[in-house]
């Protein structure tokens, strides 16, 4: 990266798709250029050959927002982008407990993902890039490991993946990530899929009986997420309440700053359902936002 480069985003993205590269700008003079999303929360796609240009130098993006729960259609932006020579980065924290991912037949040049969204241990995930970037990146540590020589007059590098992976492992917490695959594959994805997306709609039709609650990201294509708020009470207010009666969901900002002010709301509640959640969850997530909204009315 150096001066006039741009790096490419979206609305949408998590803290960590943004502080990095706006970090990176800083340390090299390149530009942060922001692709927008829609009313619904999917992104304007006919937009993106507008946005991607002979300086673009990555485009980076989540696969499924965690705010929202849009799923977006990862292939075709990755053709579009490949076709203007850029490279393509996918936040995969949210999708791969949720969907099958094959990053070759995306044909993405670098996909990342966190083990503790996938019923594994925090402080761990993974990154995979293709071969050619690995190959002309250098690393960005060093210490054990990742060397083939060193002198004091200079070290050469090991071969892929040992050179960006400096000193000890966290070998304990590969094992439960290592565990936590093992428990996905045998559940199965698509049966994961299947169940969380009939949760979804279930889920929709039932909140959005409530008087005043407005669903906060529409898109046709959305993962088993509902973010919400309502006319009676912060969505804090309506956190608080809900864990009184047992049901734990998650209101801020969620770590989405940049899209809270795009729908201009404070923060939201978010319901998540995952493979362990079942109708009756549902119910206990109805009763509790009725009961909020009879407390704080």
């Amino acid at each position: 990266l150096q001066a006039g480069d741009e790096i490419l985003v979206t609305h949408m993205e998590h803290h960590s798709n943004i502080v990095p590269w706006q970090l990176a700008c800083e340390q090299t003079g390149a530009t942060l250029k922001v692709l927008p999303i829609n009313d619904a929360g999917e992104l304007e796609i006919d937009q993106l050959e507008t946005y991607l240009s002979k300086n673009t130098r990555i485009l980076a993006l989540g696969h499924v927002s965690n705010a929202l729960g849009s799923v977006n259609p990862v292939a075709k932006i990755i053709e579009c982008a490949h076709a203007h020579g850029v490279p393509v980065l996918l936040d995969g924290a949210q999708a791969t407990a949720h969907l099958d991912v094959d990053v070759q037949a995306l044909d993405v040049d670098f996909y990342a993902l966190s083990a503790h969204k996938m019923y594994g241990p925090t402080g761990i995930g993974a990154l995979y890039g293709k071969h050619k970037w690995l190959t002309e990146m250098p690393p960005y540590q060093g210490g054990g490991d990742m060397i083939e020589t060193v002198s004091f007059e200079g070290s050469t590098w090991n071969e892929l993946p040992y050179k960006f992976e400096a000193g000890t492992p966290n070998i304990a917490d590969v094992i439960g990530l290592g565990a936590a695959i093992d428990f996905l594959d045998e559940t199965g994805l698509e049966a994961i899929a299947a169940h969380e997306h009939d949760l979804l709609v279930k889920a929709t039709d039932a909140v959005a009986q409530i008087q005043g609650l407005r669903i906060i990201g529409t898109a046709h294509d959305k993962s088993a997420i509902i973010s919400f708020v309502m006319d009676c009470a912060h969505p804090h207010d309506i956190g608080t309440i809900l864990d009184q009666v047992g049901v734990a969901i998650r209101t801020g900002h969620h770590c989405a700053m940049p899209l809270m002010q795009r729908f201009d709301v404070p923060a939201t509640a978010r319901a998540s359902f995952a493979c362990y959640n079942s109708d009756k969850d549902i119910e206990a997530l109805v009763e509790g936002l009725s009961k909020a909204r009879k407390l704080l009315s």
